[in-house]
């Protein structure tokens, strides 16, 4: 599947995401490659937004990642839905101190962003 004006970014975005991914397992795209039976190249295209993987390939990566599909989708979408619930999980990790400190980081710069805009 080549990408397209309209769908470039998503695929730019969830190739960022599958790239991540692999590096967070610190495997190499051959590894990837041969571990769901395709060339390095193939990887490369996907992680670079060149081409996007299908449903049963998503699936392939979610599980050498041990993750869901959902994820891989979430962490690449920029819905405001799926960006909070990303968020969400990331700040259920952290201490209540943590928490408060970050949301006073996301307050100030949306406080400046607005007298920007």
């Amino acid at each position: 599947m080549k990408t397209t004006n309209q769908h470039g970014d998503l695929y730019k975005s969830i190739g960022r995401t599958l790239q991540l991914r692999r590096e967070a397992t610190s495997m190499n795209q051959d590894e990837v490659g041969l571990a769901i039976g395709i060339g390095k190249e193939a990887v490369s295209r996907m992680e670079r937004g060149i081409t996007m993987p299908t449903v049963q390939r998503l699936a392939e990566l979610a599980d050498l990642y041990k993750c869901g599909i959902d994820e891989l989708l979430i962490e690449s979408s920029t819905r405001t839905n799926d960006q909070a619930e990303l968020i969400s999980k990331i700040m259920n990790t952290l201490p209540d101190a943590d928490r408060a400190m970050i949301v006073e980081v996301v307050q100030r710069i949306a406080e400046r962003l607005k007298h920007h805009l």
